[in-house]
């Protein structure tokens, strides 16, 4: 806690067991710690001092993460008009809208808990989030969505953490509440579930599944953060808050792990 502010961590643990969208789990997650303060203990020679350190093995889109605009295409060109070819996209990674070019965000924050809204600690797995029903819960919260805000979405879903199928089958967003938020000219949205869309739901019109991936990022160049927590913040009922996001400069990435912060002042309301 700074002086006269309170932090809100919205990162979910991360660890070999937590949950991973099927898409990314051959990639996974392990810590490997190959370096033990015994190896190299020897006080008669270097003193007491020792040193440990790790291997980190993980997918981009694991735990809490941001999407970059080279994650998703439409028809194979990327937000912008950049098409997918050898010039853009090698083995290497992509030499444009990747990772490395989303900047520091520090931006207006707003909540949308739509699970309160409906009076329940968790939307049931397959529900599908409306543009009614985020227009709803932002009407009865009395909040206001300004161009370059970030919307973060509760579902309930963030508490399921530890309940890996289940989490996975969860709640998430149709098409229709990321036309809402696009036009609204927002920054970024993100939620407490796996891929800000309702998991396998094809929508209708644009024939595909995870539509809200090809209306934010490919069409519009807006980011999308994942698996947030927002239990704490919601719980504190903190609808309005300083956003901090610092993405890793993992050039050429399609994405990166996150550790976003909700910042209020202390006993504002």
């Amino acid at each position: 806690m700074m002086d006269g502010m309170r932090i809100f961590d919205l990162e979910q643990p991360r660890t070999a067991e937590m949950p991973i969208h099927l898409a990314h789990q051959q990639a996974g997650y392990s810590y490997l710690l190959h370096r033990h303060h015994e190896d190299e203990y020897r006080p008669e020679e270097a003193g007491p001092r020792t040193g440990a350190a790790g291997v980190i093995i993980c997918g981009e889109h694991t735990g809490t993460h941001i999407d970059a605009l080279c994650h998703q295409s439409d028809a194979l060109v990327l937000y912008g008009g950049v098409p997918v070819d050898r010039e853009v996209q090698s083995s290497r990674g992509f030499t444009r809208r990747g990772v490395e070019e989303i900047p520091p965000i520090i931006a207006p924050g707003v909540l949308l808990d739509v699970a309160a809204k409906e009076g329940v600690e968790s939307l049931e797995s397959g529900h599908a989030v409306t543009d009614e029903d985020l227009e709803a819960c932002r009407e009865e919260q009395g909040v206001y969505i300004e161009p370059g805000d970030v919307v973060l979405v509760r579902t309930g879903n963030g508490s399921l953490w530890d309940a890996t199928e289940r989490y996975l089958a969860g709640p998430g967003m149709d098409a229709s509440a990321s036309y809402w938020l696009a036009e609204r000219g927002v920054l970024a949205v993100g939620a407490d579930n796996t891929a800000w869309d309702v998991p396998g739901l094809k929508d209708p019109e644009l024939g595909c599944t995870l539509p809200g991936h090809l209306i934010l990022l490919a069409r519009r160049g807006i980011y999308i953060i994942e698996n947030l927590n927002l239990e704490e913040l919601a719980a504190a009922g903190r609808h309005r808050f300083d956003f901090v996001c610092t993405p890793l400069k993992l050039v050429g990435a399609t994405g990166s792990p996150v550790r976003p912060l909700a910042i209020v002042p202390e006993g504002e309301s």
